[in-house]
């Protein structure tokens, strides 16, 4: 089964409506130009809330080893995705935790950087100058060809939504999905009806 990762959370009532609905993680994300930036509180109170089984997972763009640490540890995150331009050095100070590296995948995509990183898994989403995420856009999925070969798991991620996530999942064939602007009324408000439509489009057999 594809796993579903339902990112940007910013209230326990979407953080538990995700769980409910099926959803694997819950992403909250720590970086503070974003519209679904959410303060250590309110996420510590938020994944305090979780039922057992769903995982909370911090995301940072090119923040200090430090502050990522003390957030971590404050919130009880164990599972970190970096998203900005962090080295395969940095990757590595944060051993006892899960490491998602993502990789904003464009025409210029170079597949042999995977190499590098020695992470938990990858994430792959969409590229646009000037963001690190959130754009809802598609990329070209084709350009993953070859990903495979690295021996992670794979997280697909960039302009997923109910009507195109079957597909993604039929082409690339990801461990696992992940979903922010899709399913939302507004940046960092999750629908109800978004969410369900579209894990029920993901929890197929493949």
């Amino acid at each position: 089964m594809i796993r579903v990762k339902i990112c940007g959370i910013t209230t326990k009532e979407d953080a538990l409506k995700a769980a409910s609905l099926g959803a694997w993680a819950v992403g909250f994300i720590f970086h503070k130009k974003s519209p679904r930036y959410v303060g250590p509180f309110r996420a510590k109170a938020i994944i305090d809330a979780l039922p057992p089984f769903v995982t909370p997972v911090g995301v940072f763009v090119d923040q200090k080893e430090g502050a990522v640490r003390d957030i971590a540890k404050f919130c009880g995150i164990r599972t970190l995705q970096f998203h900005g331009d962090e080295t395969p050095e940095y990757c590595k100070r944060f051993k006892g935790c899960h490491v998602i590296k993502a990789f904003r995948v464009g025409d210029q995509f170079d597949v042999a950087r995977l190499k590098n990183y020695h992470v938990s898994a990858f994430l792959f989403d969409a590229h646009h100058p000037g963001k690190h995420g959130g754009t809802g856009q598609v990329f070209d999925w084709s350009l993953l060809t070859g990903v495979k070969n690295y021996g992670k798991p794979a997280i697909l991620s960039g302009g997923l939504n109910a009507q195109n996530v079957t597909k993604a999942v039929e082409e690339v064939r990801p461990f696992a999905v992940d979903v922010s602007s899709g399913v939302e009324e507004a940046p960092g408000r999750k629908s109800e009806k978004l969410m369900k439509d579209f894990i029920s489009r993901v929890y197929i057999p493949v």
